[in-house]
């Protein structure tokens, strides 16, 4: 490798992914599927700006995908596997099996080889996580039955990864070229292979409970995040050097590490400094490939190339349709589950590769599944618009799905969503003589409800017609109760848009999402559960002897002293430093504030009226 042309590659990748980012998402097309399109451009088959450094930077890039295995690994506390086995193993690993053998099955009619045929089917079973997540977040599915269906199988197939690493070695004819020079274990027979990999796995998770937490502990103590950050990497690096020295997965490793390091306390530091590595290294991995597409091989062979990939796509959508219904997932949210998972994915180029070097794919036949891969995500929004506009109106038409109701009322108030934080206010508010129009878009949740004597009208309050329908045009109040962070924003932004005149009061799940809700332009934030914490703190004050009265007044000062610091906060969300620095030079003035330095006193109905209180 020649540093200069190493350079050069690396500028101009990374210049492609600096430019490629905001403009994908702009066209709403998703990070991957702009990476992708980039380095299409700035490959040899457009503009030619790389050309053979592009291998030398793909190499260096492939560290991201190490990386963000471990970030998944950081993200899979076993208990929360545990909690969620049913849908994981149930739905995930019929999913994988399912696609996966008839895929082989069909590579193997088509002339493939039967290794080969495997290894295509385990390939092709992949989908986009990063697609599929976007495109639920953006459309308000993820917490809908089929979104949450579509995760579960996104999870397993993450988790089924890593797996597929360990066994296909079995399968090779050959070892692997990426670690024949260094492995220790590259001439025992494939059981001792296998074991080696036991041997290594026990290892890692070993030396992750009893090795690594510790050594965390003691590099945290110093205070220096630098060296936080310098001793993750070194982690990461060190297991994907140990790994591959033992002629095993540098990802399988990483991955497990992560995995045991789930549920320590430094989880979410690790996420957070080790996030902008993995996406960096992540984009220019993706641009590489769409670099590395042959489309000498498309263009001599476009009808092939074209009846593969619509074939592919045709396949796995007959495979998840019919292994939705076998869950006895209704019509419309299995056509849902399949055209979101109908793609390829990020790690087929990881399994692409690691195959070639074992032997289990030729070159050409690898060039075609990468093709077939990229080429089926960048299809992926024409799949979800073909569903939205076709399939969905087929099934209602047939009665499938249910129309939004036809609101007949109009109120002051507008409440939407009536689970368990909305109800509350419906019912003070009808209690106290106040008529409200309640919108929630959960249909099994308003034919409970109108079970109860409840009424409630079926719509999404996002949507501005329904709005206008519930009488936004001449309410005062929009009360946002919502149980998803997105959905919230969508609807404010709807009515900001379309309604300015509503004062919106708004449920927001954290601190967080409370900072995006103020910075949004809402004043009256209600964090779900710090109304019942400050409730709890006056009481156990209470029952440490203060004084009724006093501790009341404690639980108003801090309320008032918290909101400040909150609003002061939202002025700088994505600044973690300011956030920081901010709660360190707070923490002094909270206790002056509550010894009774500065006198806070209990908040008043014209203070109510500016909106000054209770934001909880």
């Amino acid at each position: 490798m020649h540093l200069p042309e190493f350079l050069i590659g690396a500028f101009v990748y990374l210049a492609a992914a600096v430019i490629a980012a905001p403009i994908a998402s702009r066209l709403g097309l998703g990070s991957v599927l702009g990476y992708l399109v980039a380095g299409i451009l700035i490959g040899p088959a457009v503009l030619g700006l790389v050309g053979s450094e592009g291998e030398d930077v793909m190499h260096f890039a492939e560290f991201g995908v190490i990386v963000m295995l471990f970030v998944v690994g950081l993200e899979l506390q076993p208990s929360k596997l545990w909690s969620l086995r049913k849908p994981i193993l149930g739905l995930g690993g019929l999913q994988v099996l399912g696609t996966s053998a008839s895929i082989a099955l069909a590579a193997w009619f088509i002339g493939l080889d039967w290794k080969a045929a495997v290894a295509a089917g385990l390939i092709l079973a992949m989908s986009s996580t990063a697609i599929v997540i976007q495109n639920l977040n953006e459309r308000g599915q993820l917490k809908t039955f089929a979104g949450q269906s579509s995760f579960s199988v996104l999870l397993f197939q993450d988790i089924a990864v890593i797996p597929m690493l360990a066994l296909l070695p079995l399968l090779a004819v050959q070892k692997s070229t990426a670690h024949e020079s260094t492995s220790l274990i590259a001439e025992l027979p494939a059981w001792a292979q296998t074991l080696s990999v036991l041997a290594a796995v026990a290892a890692i998770v070993l030396a992750g409970r009893y090795l690594m937490r510790p050594l965390f502990r003691f590099v945290a103590q110093s205070g220096i995040r630098e060296i936080f950050v310098a001793f993750a990497l070194l982690i990461v690096v060190g297991i994907t050097l140990m790994m591959q020295f033992v002629g095993l997965s540098a990802a399988l490793g990483t991955f497990l590490a992560g995995v045991v390091l789930a549920e320590s306390e430094y989880r979410h530091e690790l996420e957070m400094d080790l996030d902008p590595f993995k996406g960096l290294l992540l984009a220019v991995f993706f641009i590489a490939v769409g670099a590395g597409i042959d489309f000498n091989l498309l263009m001599a062979n476009p009808m092939q190339i074209v009846g593969l990939v619509l074939g592919f796509v045709i396949l796995k959508l007959v495979v998840l349709y019919a292994i939705a219904r076998i869950f006895r997932m209704k019509g419309p949210d299995s056509a849902h589950f399949a055209f979101s998972l109908a793609q390829g994915g990020e790690f087929a180029f990881v399994l692409i590769s690691f195959c070639l070097g074992l032997g289990l794919l030729l070159a050409s036949q690898a060039a075609v599944l990468v093709a077939i891969v990229a080429i089926s995500m960048a299809l992926a929004p024409l799949l979800t618009i073909t569903n939205e506009s076709f399939i969905q109106p087929l099934f209602a038409r047939g009665g499938q799905i249910r129309a939004a109701d036809v609101i007949d009322e109009t109120a002051k108030v507008i409440i939407a969503g009536h689970g368990r934080f909305g109800m509350t206010v419906g019912r003070m508010l009808q209690g106290k003589g106040y008529k409200t129009v309640v919108l929630d878009h959960d249909a099994e949740q308003i034919d409970a409800l109108r079970r109860f004597g409840f009424k409630l009208f079926y719509g999404d309050a996002s949507r501005v017609d329904l709005l206008e329908a519930a009488g936004a045009r001449t309410a005062e109040v929009l009360v946002i109760a919502v149980d998803e962070r997105e959905k919230i924003s969508e609807i404010i932004a709807a009515a900001k848009k379309h309604f300015p005149h509503l004062r919106i009061f708004s449920r927001a799940f954290d601190r967080v999402h409370a900072y995006e809700i103020l910075n949004a332009g809402v004043d009256d934030v209600y964090r779900e559960v710090f109304a019942s914490s400050l409730d709890m703190g006056e009481q156990v004050l209470v029952a440490l002897g203060q004084d009724p009265l006093e501790a009341r007044r404690a639980a108003s000062a801090f309320k008032s002293f918290d909101e400040k610091v909150m609003r002061k906060q939202a002025r700088h969300a994505g600044d973690n430093d300011k956030i920081v620095d901010i709660v360190r030079t707070s923490r002094a003035e909270l206790e002056r504030v509550l010894a009774g330095d500065r006198v806070v006193p209990p908040l008043g109905d014209d203070q109510a009226r500016a909106g000054n209180d209770g934001r909880n």
